[in-house]
C-alpha cells in the first residue's frame, strides 16, 4: 500500500474562539446538571415516540434550558411552602451539602420522561415511585406525611408545571393561546396520575383555583426560610454564579404575589432587570446548548431527517 493510501489520523485543529466559548458553557452546565452517575437514555429505540411525541406541548415547553432553569427553582420556592413537601426534603435530603441535588434530579426526570423512549419514561417513574414509597415522617405538629400520599403529589405536579410554563409564556411564547396552555397541564396530569396523584387538574382555570384553594395549608416558618437560603445560593464559578443568580432572580419574579410574600422577598422593580438578564443569558444559552436533549429525541423519533 502506498504511503498516501494508509489511513490518516485525524489531524488536530486548534478551537475557534467561538466554539471554546461553546465549550466553557457546556461544561458550566454540566457542572450544574451533572449526571452523578444517572445515565438518561434518549438515542434510542429508534422511531419511539415515548410518552409525548415531538407534536406535544410538553416537547415544547420544555425544550428551553434558560426558562426551565428558573421555572424549576420557582417550582421549588413553590413546593417547599407546604409542610408536607418541606418536610421531606428536611427529613430526607442531603440539601445542606448538595444544593442543586434535588433541581438536577428533577431535570433528569423531566428530560427522560418528556423526552425518553416509552420504556426508559416508565423506568424513571417506577424509580420515582419507589423512592416515595420510602419516605415517610412526622410533621412538627404531630401529624404523618408520605411522599406517595396522592395528595401531596399533585401539590408538587401542580407546582412544578405552574411554574415551568409561567417560565416560557415569560420568556418564549407571550401570547401562548389558552388551548395550548390547557393542552400542556392535560399532558403533564396524565404523567402525574402515573406517578400516583389523585385529583389532578388538567387546564389553566382548574390550575389558578387548585392554587387559591391550596393556600389555607402553606406555611412559612424557619425551615422553610433555611432550606430557601441554601436553595438561593449560586454555584460557585464564574459563569455558573453569573447565570445562577439572574436564573435565581428571574425565579423569584415568577412565583405568584402572594408566594413571594410568604418568603418575604421584595416585589422591587428589580425585577425588570432580572427578566431582562435572564432573557438576555437565554439567547447566549440557546446559541451554545444547541444538541440538548429535544435534538436528541428528535434524531432518534425521525432518524432519517
Amino acid at each position: 500500500m502506498a504511503e498516501e493510501d494508509k489511513p490518516q489520523p485525524p489531524r488536530w485543529r486548534p478551537l475557534m474562539p467561538h466554539e471554546a466559548v461553546q465549550r466553557m458553557i457546556q461544561r458550566n452546565v454540566t457542572q450544574i446538571f451533572g449526571s452523578g452517575g444517572e445515565r438518561v437514555e434518549l438515542d434510542r429505540p429508534l422511531g419511539d415516540e415515548g410518552l409525548f411525541g415531538p407534536q406535544s406541548m410538553a416537547w415544547r415547553v420544555h425544550a428551553d434550558f434558560t426558562s426551565m432553569m428558573a421555572g424549576g427553582i420557582a417550582a421549588l420556592l413553590l413546593q417547599m411552602l407546604h409542610p408536607a413537601a418541606l418536610a421531606g426534603i428536611w427529613d430526607h435530603s442531603n440539601f445542606r451539602e448538595d444544593r442543586s441535588g434535588r433541581l438536577r434530579r428533577t431535570a433528569q426526570f423531566i428530560a427522560g420522561t418528556t423526552y425518553g423512549g416509552t420504556a426508559e419514561a416508565e423506568r424513571l417513574i417506577e424509580r420515582v415511585r419507589a423512592v416515595h414509597d420510602r419516605i415517610e415522617g412526622t410533621l412538627p405538629d404531630g401529624g404523618v406525611y408520605r411522599a406517595s400520599d396522592p395528595d401531596l403529589l399533585c401539590w408538587v405536579h401542580v407546582a412544578e408545571v405552574y411554574s415551568f410554563l409561567s417560565a416560557y409564556r415569560r420568556y418564549r411564547a407571550p401570547l401562548l393561546p389558552a388551548r395550548d396552555e390547557d393542552l400542556y397541564y392535560a399532558e403533564m396530569a396524565d404523567l402525574a396520575v402515573r406517578l400516583g396523584a389523585r385529583n389532578v387538574p388538567r387546564g389553566g382555570r382548574e390550575v389558578a383555583d387548585y392554587l387559591l384553594a391550596a393556600r389555607p395549608v402553606l406555611r412559612c416558618d424557619d425551615r422553610t426560610r433555611e432550606v430557601a437560603s441554601l436553595l438561593l445560593q449560586p454555584s460557585p464559578g464564574m459563569l455558573t454564579a453569573h447565570f445562577g443568580r439572574a436564573a435565581i432572580d428571574a425565579a423569584i419574579d415568577l412565583l405568584p404575589g402572594w408566594a413571594a410574600r410568604m418568603h418575604g422577598f421584595s416585589r422591587a422593580p428589580a425585577r425588570h432587570l432580572a427578566r431582562a438578564r435572564l432573557a438576555g443569558m437565554g439567547m447566549v444559552l440557546r446559541w451554545a446548548l444547541k444538541d440538548g436533549s429535544a435534538s436528541r429525541a428528535r434524531r432518534r423519533v425521525a432518524p432519517h431527517s
